[in-house]
């Protein structure tokens, strides 16, 4: 078999490449032609690839600077509700007054009144808005069981009319006296921008819609300059909006991460680190709350005790000791399902608190039950036959203390383990 061969040369000084054709008879080319051709042409294969990942990187980046993340769109909307309400309340409390002054104006400064066409379309366009100010006022203040979206939207089609306004009433004044500025437009696109908060795409549109407006109705009255001078500014105006929409979406990402972390924190403080069930401090707590919240109502305490569990240890040795403990937290979750709380307080003693009363029946079963959750308990393959004893103190009518209940089933414990293993007692009181 032949075959041509690329053949690479390299100068001395490593930089020129020259290319011939070699002609090579029953040789298997393949592994030459991969070990040549593939580092000759891979470099650049390498730079296209590194540059449509950094190019991809790069749309990530625009594409997280203009985005509001969907874990935290609830906050970012109620946020921006709350922000956009009290500009749009300065706001129109500066309208009412500025729109009064011109109708004033209008009415009774003006030589000719309403007598002139061009008063009568100043004097439609001052009440409008007038009107609208007034309109959104009502209904922000009137409306509070509206949903945010729902509040949203009111305060979006509001800024719209409001932009839209200061639009017409600029191209107005130019449309009379090419010699008018652009001031209305500049400072309405900026204000936005300062002022009222909103997601990208929305601003996006709103200034696209607005300046493509303002374009058409200038047209043939702005020279070169002004056009290009509020393009700059709606530019600007965009980007401002922009950044701060991304600021705000910073502080409440921010914001919900110290509150998560601070829930966490309060979760870890209240938890036993080796159970996961209420540590000492949180159980009585717990118990003082319910105590307070229904001072006669019915409520019952039961604490159980693994028996002789220094021999487990002593015998298998702490991890499994700890092990022990694991598995016998879960069990009691397991059996006390409709319990308020489930505490550790310390070594291999455990409490449960109920909201009712329980009767003797009751507390046969709870004791079957987790006595069938232990009997499971194995550690390398060896059952432990671990048991328990448990002591309630039954307060039909309320406690006036925790410590009152407590006391009453700690001496119920210590009288189901003188009866021996895996016995139970109850106190009422």
């Amino acid at each position: 078999m032949s075959c041509n061969l690329i053949a690479v040369d390299q100068d001395s000084a490593g930089s020129n490449f020259s290319l011939s054709l070699a002609n090579i008879t029953q040789y298997d080319t393949s592994g030459i032609y991969c070990s040549i051709i593939t580092p000759l042409f891979m470099p650049q294969c390498r730079r296209k690839s590194n540059s449509w990942s950094k190019g991809g990187r790069k749309v990530g980046k625009i594409k997280s600077f203009i985005t509001v993340p969907p874990e935290i769109k609830p906050e970012f909307w109620e946020d921006t509700v709350q922000r956009n309400r009290i500009s749009m309340s300065v706001i129109c409390i500066m309208i009412f007054g500025m729109e009064l002054y011109n109708i004033f104006r209008v009415l009774f400064m003006s030589a000719s009144g309403l007598g002139t066409l061009n008063n009568r379309i100043y004097f439609a366009m001052y009440c409008s808005l007038f009107l609208v100010a007034a309109i959104y006022m009502m209904l922000i203040n009137t409306m509070k069981s509206m949903s945010t979206r729902g509040r949203w939207a009111l305060q979006c089609l509001t800024v719209l009319f409001m932009f839209l306004w200061h639009v017409s009433i600029n191209a107005y004044d130019l449309s009379r006296n090419s010699d008018a500025s652009t001031t209305i437009f500049l400072t309405a696109a900026l204000g936005l921008g300062i002022f009222i908060q909103m997601p990208a795409v929305y601003a996006g549109v709103m200034y696209a819609f607005a300046w493509g407006l303002f374009m058409a109705l200038t047209n043939g009255v702005l020279d070169t300059g002004d056009k290009l001078n509020c393009t700059i500014s709606t530019i600007v105006a965009l980007a401002i909006s922009v950044t701060n929409c991304h600021s705000s979406v910073i502080r409440i990402a921010q914001h919900k991460e110290i509150n998560e972390m601070n829930q966490r924190l309060h979760e870890l403080l209240q938890r036993d680190s080796l159970t996961g069930v209420m540590n000492r401090a949180a159980f009585k707590r717990s118990m003082e709350t319910a105590l307070a919240e229904e001072p006669d109502g019915p409520l019952t305490m039961i604490i159980a005790d693994i028996d002789d569990f220094k021999s487990v240890n002593d015998r298998y040795g702490h991890p499994c000791g700890d092990y022990v403990l694991r598995e016998f937290a879960h069990g009691l979750g397991v059996v006390f399902t409709d319990a308020c709380s489930i505490g550790r307080m310390g070594g291999d003693e455990f409490t449960v608190m109920l909201r009712k009363s329980i009767n003797n029946e009751d507390l046969t079963e709870f004791s079957r039950r987790l006595a069938e959750e232990l009997s499971d308990i194995a550690w390398n393959g060896h059952l432990i036959g671990v048991t328990c004893s448990m002591g309630a103190c039954i307060a039909a009518y309320g406690a006036d203390s925790f410590e009152h209940l407590y006391a009453s089933a700690d001496g119920a414990l210590y009288s189901s383990k003188g009866n021996g293993r895996g016995r139970i007692s109850a106190v009422v009181i």
